[in-house]
């Protein structure tokens, strides 16, 4: 790598405009939120900010008590934090490659611990696959998003789209490297003892999710540890 001077360094990095939206990447790593209002984001994920912003953590009876009582035994990772104000926002999540998507009225579901942000005309709601649960330390939980504005979503590494229809048959997949699927998609818990005896290992490949029907589901090539199986 080739050594720069200063002002190169700055030039390089300095942070740019390069769009009028609501959330912009400053690089594959890092968002940047123009606020101007309020936004949700994962909460710890603020890294710096200008402005005139106040950061709340989520009330416990925000988004209604159905939500209360699922985000009390969902983990840290679901907790999330209002951005309110004016300024601008840098976020991030322990350096995961960022993917912003814009919804128009479409649905998705994203692992609750890959979520990162998303604007405030966002409807949002905490779902459970509660056979999980009895399998996998504080069961598999997912937001659902919808309606009409950016989402951004986090993974590690590059992130794999794999089609879901009647003609090429159902996708299964590793909980722990499921980040999200589309809308019209209900997968299902399904076990596979021979895996865990052939590979030795209780990491969740015995554990897998079913999806068939018509629609997608986003992989990554890393298994997160915040859903591992306990012991």
């Amino acid at each position: 790598m080739a050594i720069k001077s200063v002002q190169e360094f700055l030039a390089a990095s300095v942070q740019k405009d390069m769009s009028g939206d609501v959330f912009e990447l400053e690089s594959s790593h890092l968002l940047e939120v123009k606020l101007n209002g309020r936004v949700w984001a994962k909460a710890g994920s603020m890294v710096a900010y200008q402005g005139g912003v106040k950061f709340v953590r989520q009330g416990m009876m925000e988004q209604g008590l159905g939500n209360l009582l699922k985000k009390a035994i969902s983990g840290e990772g679901m907790q999330l934090m209002k951005m309110e104000g004016q300024g601008r926002v840098y976020v991030a999540d322990a350096g995961k490659k960022i993917t912003l998507l814009r919804l128009a009225g479409d649905t998705i579901f994203v692992n609750g611990n890959d979520v990162l942000a998303y604007e405030d005309g966002i409807q949002s709601d905490i779902t459970m696959m509660k056979r999980m649960a009895g399998m996998m330390s504080g069961g598999l939980f997912n937001m659902k998003l919808s309606g009409s504005g950016i989402v951004a979503i986090t993974s590690h590494y590059e992130p794999l789209t794999l089609p879901v229809s009647a003609k090429t048959g159902p996708v299964f997949t590793d909980p722990n490297a499921t980040v999200a699927w589309s809308g019209s998609l209900s997968p299902e818990v399904v076990a596979d003892i021979s895996f865990s005896t052939l590979l030795g290992r209780g990491s969740g490949e015995s554990i897998q999710l079913k999806f068939q029907g018509e629609g997608w589901v986003v992989v990554q090539p890393y298994e997160e540890v915040y859903f591992q199986k306990q012991g």
